[in-house]
């Protein structure tokens, strides 16, 4: 078989790896574009189209099987998502959210594969609920002042700095990392392709 990631993410990459040693990665190109409002929704559907577009893009009629594997994550606090922040003031906005409250972070993964000469593919989503500490004003600026937030959906990423002010989780850690690996591995494993 013949596993591709459809993202440049280099955490996915690693996530990836905890289940299949070897793999390419060929990052969806096309912008993402979702008419759904609903957390999980959005992710479904775009992890649909990044798998969508890369299978396409290289499938084959060789012997051996692909697997496209497409993922997307978001971060979603009193029902609205938080993107990537635009600046350092929208990332200590974002941050200022989050202190002291709980919200969730929704995966979804997408895998399109073929079998028997037809294409499948099948989709979920996992969510995992994350309390963060109430932060001062001054911990908000520092944090911000790292750089580390301009680059991540809600502002922050669950193994880097930010890791001391989250007191706890409920659900998968790796779902906030980008990529849900338990449910993953049980679903690949669930329709043969591992």
């Amino acid at each position: 078989m013949k596993y591709v990631l459809a993202s440049g993410s280099p955490r996915r990459k690693e996530l990836l790896g905890k289940i299949i040693p070897e793999f390419e990665i060929i990052p969806a190109a096309s912008e993402e574009k979702t008419g759904k409002v609903l957390p999980y929704e959005v992710v479904e559907e775009l992890s649909f189209q990044k798998a969508s577009e890369i299978f396409h893009k290289i499938l084959t009629d060789r012997e051996d099987q692909l697997v496209v594997i497409g993922s997307d994550t978001v971060v979603s606090y009193n029902h609205k998502i938080l993107g990537k922040p635009v600046a350092e003031a929208d990332a200590a906005r974002m941050v200022s959210l989050l202190s002291g409250n709980d919200h969730d972070v929704y995966s979804g993964v997408t895998v399109f594969y073929s079998e028997d000469g037809k294409e499948r593919s099948f989709t979920f989503s996992e969510q995992t609920k994350v309390h963060v500490a109430e932060l001062s004003e001054d911990e908000i600026n520092d944090y911000v002042a790292t750089g580390e937030p301009l680059d991540k959906a809600g502002a922050y990423g669950i193994q880097g700095l930010f890791a001391r002010y989250i007191t706890g989780i409920e659900g998968d850690y790796y779902n906030v990392m980008g990529l849900p690996v338990a449910r993953l591995y049980q679903e690949l494993k669930n329709h043969s392709l591992l």
